[in-house]
C-alpha cells in the first residue's frame, strides 16, 4: 500500500470520532436551554394592562408638518341685503389661492395615553375687481373681503385614551381666529371660535377601527352640535381601505405599494369669518362660509419621509352668508332655525386643485 494513502487512512480514522461526537454534544439533553427559568414572566404579564393603539395598518401616513399651495377657478359672486332697497349686485372672482400651513407635533406618546398638539393657518386671496366707491352695504362687504382676503389661524390638541385593549376614548379641541384681518390688522383674540369632539370607539383589529361621538363644529358655516362616525379600515391585502370622520370628509383608499397611493373622497370645509369692514363701522357682521370639495388625491415619497400630495376636484359652494351678531355674540341657528341672514350670498360651483409637500409620522 502507498504510504501517502496510509497516512491519510490514519488521518480519517482519528478526525471520524471527533466529527460525529461534535453533533451529539450540541443536540443532548443535559445542553439544552432551561426555559422554566422564564416561567415567572408569565405571572407579570398577568398583572399587566394592556391597552389598544391609535394605529391601523395601511392607513395613509399622518403629517406631522405641511406646508401646501390652494386654487380655486373662476366663480361669480351675487350679493343682496335683506330688508334693502340696494339691487342685487354681481362680482367676477377670476381665481382665490392661498397658503396653508400645518403641523401635528407628539407632544406625550405612551401605551395608555397619546397627546398631540395641532396648529394651523390657512388664507384664501381673491383676484377681482373691487369698485373703489363704498356706496352701500354689499360694496362695503366686498371691498372687505375681496380685498384683503380671509385667513384663519387656530391652536389645537388631539387627545387618544384607549380604555382597554379593544375600547379608547378620542378628544379633539381647537380654538381658531378667522377673519379679513392682516399682518397690519392683527385679530381680536375675543373672537376666537371652539370646536371640540369627543368619541368613544372599538378596535376591532389592526385593520379596522370605528366609533361613535358628538361634535361642536363650525365646517358647516356656523355654530352647529352633530354626531359623528369614524372609521378607518384597510383590506386583507393591504390594496384598499376607507378613512372616515362623517360627516367632516370621508375617502375611500387604493394603495398601489408602501410608497404610493390613491385617494378618492370629500371633505366639508367651513368657518365663520369676522368681516372688519376696515373702520367703516360694521364690525359686528361674520361670514358664514362652508364648502364640499369633492376630491381625487394621489401621494407619494418623494424621499424617506418626505411626501408630496396633488388633489384636484369639485368645489361645491354650501354657504356664504353673513349675519350681523347681536350684542356683538355669535349665537345658535343650526340646521333647522329660522333666524334671517344680515345678506344672502351665491358664490358659483368650480374646480379647486391644492399641492403641499409633507414630512409624514414614521
Amino acid at each position: 500500500m502507498d504510504k501517502g494513502f496510509k497516512i491519510l487512512i490514519g488521518l480519517l480514522i482519528l478526525i471520524a470520532p471527533i466529527c460525529v461526537a461534535q453533533p451529539q454534544d450540541s443536540t443532548t439533553v443535559e445542553d439544552e436551554e432551561d426555559y422554566s427559568m422564564y416561567d415567572n414572566l408569565d405571572f407579570v404579564a398577568e398583572g399587566t394592562k394592556r391597552f389598544c393603539t391609535s394605529k391601523v395598518l395601511g392607513l395613509s401616513p399622518q403629517k406631522l408638518i405641511s406646508v401646501g399651495y390652494d386654487f380655486v377657478g373662476p366663480a361669480e359672486l351675487r350679493t343682496s341685503v335683506n330688508n334693502s332697497s340696494f339691487n342685487d349686485e354681481f362680482s367676477d372672482i377670476d381665481f382665490s389661492h392661498g397658503l396653508r400651513l400645518q403641523g401635528n407635533i407628539p407632544v406625550l406618546s405612551r401605551n395608555s395615553i397619546i397627546i398631540q398638539l395641532n396648529a394651523n393657518y390657512a388664507e384664501q386671496l381673491y383676484s377681482t375687481t373691487v369698485p373703489e366707491d363704498i356706496t352701500n352695504g354689499t360694496n362695503l362687504f366686498r371691498r372687505s373681503f375681496l380685498r384683503y382676503g380671509l385667513r384663519t389661524a387656530g391652536l389645537g390638541t388631539t387627545i387618544f385614551k384607549p380604555l382597554n385593549e379593544q375600547n379608547y376614548l378620542l378628544f379633539q379641541a381647537s380654538g381658531d381666529n378667522n377673519g379679513d384681518y392682516g399682518w397690519n390688522a392683527l385679530p381680536n383674540l375675543a373672537n376666537t371660535r371652539l370646536s371640540v369632539a369627543a368619541i368613544w370607539g372599538k378596535k376591532v383589529s389592526d385593520r379596522k377601527m370605528w366609533g361613535w361621538g358628538l361634535s361642536r363644529t363650525y365646517r358647516a358655516g356656523d355654530l352647529n352640535y352633530i354626531p359623528v362616525f369614524l372609521l378607518n379600515w384597510t383590506s386583507a391585502n393591504s390594496k384598499w381601505g376607507a378613512e372616515m370622520l362623517l360627516p367632516a370628509r370621508a375617502q375611500l383608499r387604493r394603495s398601489f405599494n408602501s410608497r404610493s397611493l390613491l385617494l378618492v373622497g370629500y371633505e366639508l370645509e367651513g368657518q365663520t369669518y369676522r368681516i372688519d369692514s376696515r373702520n367703516q363701522g360694521a364690525t359686528n357682521l361674520e361670514l358664514r362660509r362652508s364648502e364640499l370639495r369633492f376630491r381625487l388625491a394621489y401621494e407619494r415619497s418623494l424621499s424617506g419621509f418626505v411626501w408630496i400630495s396633488v388633489q384636484a376636484g369639485f368645489r361645491y359652494n354650501y354657504t356664504f352668508n353673513i349675519d350681523e351678531l347681536p350684542d356683538n355674540k355669535d349665537f345658535f341657528r343650526g340646521f333647522f332655525g329660522d333666524q334671517p341672514y344680515f345678506m344672502e350670498n351665491t358664490l358659483a360651483n368650480t374646480f379647486y386643485s391644492m399641492v403641499s409637500i409633507n414630512l409624514v409620522s414614521p
